[in-house]
């Protein structure tokens, strides 16, 4: 049976999913009808146990694959946040890496200058401007990957298990970083885990199920299910 929270009501939504439908090429069907709303500026959690399709969601969301059918709306611009940040940080240095980011925009030197050192005070990691990428930790690295993000302007943070490599104090130190941004800058955030104390940072959470948003609502409500659910 499913239950129902009256406590999260999205009248004005940064995603917009409707009726998404993903399959493998071979045929294996990831997501059914899949429809989740997030509301614009508010940091919401996808949660689902392996397989359910959470990354695959998150993938078509940051258009790094396409659906069979069903519709996707963002109201901003999208920056995507890998699981292992090693995946994305391309350059030698941090302020290099962030810099990079920027290229398309064709910005003066001073103006890259400028979105390098608000990104990175926006992480409070500016003193590692310089700091060559692999002598970084585990958690310094998804918060570079998150100010590159913030570099390009993004309005809309995807983030896919970010914190499924992080020792226990770097994955609260991230978790809460997120939350600061969401808070302070007016991003909306999209997060993937499978770790109910990091909902305690959340604005609301989805639960994904078989390819399905099976239920949402109030961070409270949905570890209440959960534990029940184990049960």
């Amino acid at each position: 049976m499913k239950l129902k929270d009256k406590t999260i009501k999205v009248t004005h939504p940064a995603i917009l999913v409707e009726d998404i439908c993903f399959n493998w090429p071979n045929g294996s069907q990831v997501l059914r009808s899949c429809s989740l709303k997030v509301p614009k500026g508010e940091f919401w959690m996808l949660l689902g146990t392996n397989g359910s399709g959470k990354s695959t969601l998150l993938r078509l969301l940051a258009k790094l694959l396409s659906p069979q059918s069903g519709t996707i709306h963002f109201e901003g611009k999208i920056g995507f946040v890998f699981q292992n940040p090693d995946h994305q940080l391309v350059m030698p240095t941090v302020g290099a890496d962030i810099a990079f980011g920027l290229v398309e925009e064709r910005l003066s030197q001073l103006q890259i200058r400028h979105r390098v050192e608000d990104a990175l005070s926006a992480v409070n990691l500016l003193e590692l401007q310089r700091r060559p990428i692999y002598a970084l930790s585990g958690g310094q690295k998804q918060r570079i990957a998150i100010a590159g993000a913030i570099a390009r302007n993004c309005d809309i943070l995807l983030l896919d298990e970010p914190t499924a490599l992080l020792d226990p104090d770097s994955q609260l130190d991230l978790v809460t970083q997120v939350q600061s941004l969401v808070k302070k800058r007016g991003i909306t955030a999209l997060w993937v885990t499978h770790r109910l104390n990091e909902l305690d940072y959340s604005d609301g959470a989805f639960l994904l199920d078989k390819g399905q948003v099976v239920d949402q609502g109030s961070p409270e409500f949905l570890k209440q299910r959960l534990i029940k659910d184990s049960f």
